[in-house]
């Protein structure tokens, strides 16, 4: 029904925003990555969601189209309700989550809030083939699973995890490093990062 909102950011908490569009505020709830890129008395987009129910009207906004299609892809997996979806997205962009789905990662995904070991396996049982509509940049369909279709994958994602990374986490820090490196020279480059 509401494709997107744009207007006046006139209020904004940790998990919900209010956009004035014409003389109407529209409050939506919201991810912490969202929220985090508004600042009240600015104008703004967001592209939204609206949940119908008998007892219960209530309308999400992102920031990204991205993020958007992540919320909606979330939501139709098994016992993952709007609520979870937004956790997760909270403590992912869409592109982490795709990484952490494409390396297999679920213990990864119960960082989320509220987010358990059979909730993150189900996540990633369900959505590991349609990782495409993350958003995913660079995309043309999903990244193929295995360690070597990651960005960065093989030998150095394998050595990383072996020192007790995550694998999201290794695959995050080896994303943009050149292919041509020697594998050594990946691992050195990824520990820099990683190391903050």
């Amino acid at each position: 029904m509401f494709y997107s909102l744009t207007g006046t950011v006139v209020h904004r908490e940790d998990a919900m925003v209010a956009i004035d569009c014409g003389g109407v505020a529209y409050a939506c709830a919201v991810t912490a990555h969202t929220v985090g890129k508004l600042a009240a008395g600015e104008r703004a987009t967001l592209f939204t969601h609206l949940l119908t129910r008998d007892d219960l009207v209530e309308l999400f906004g992102f920031a990204t189209r991205g993020e958007l299609d992540a919320f909606r892809r979330l939501i139709g997996v098994t016992g993952v309700g709007p609520k979870a979806a937004l956790a997760v997205l909270s403590a992912f962009t869409p592109e982490q989550l795709a990484l952490a789905l494409a390396a297999g990662d679920a213990k990864a995904i119960t960082r989320a809030q509220g987010v358990g070991a059979k909730l993150a396996q189900r996540i990633l049982l369900e959505l590991k083939d349609k990782l495409g509509a993350f958003g995913v940049p660079g995309g043309g369909g999903a990244p193929a699973l295995g360690n070597a279709a990651l960005p960065g994958g093989g030998e150095a994602l394998e050595a990383l995890v072996a020192l007790g990374y995550a694998p999201a986490e290794a695959a995050m820090a080896l994303r943009g490093l050149e292919e041509a490196l020697p594998t050594q020279e990946k691992i050195r480059q990824a520990l820099r990062v990683l190391a903050g």
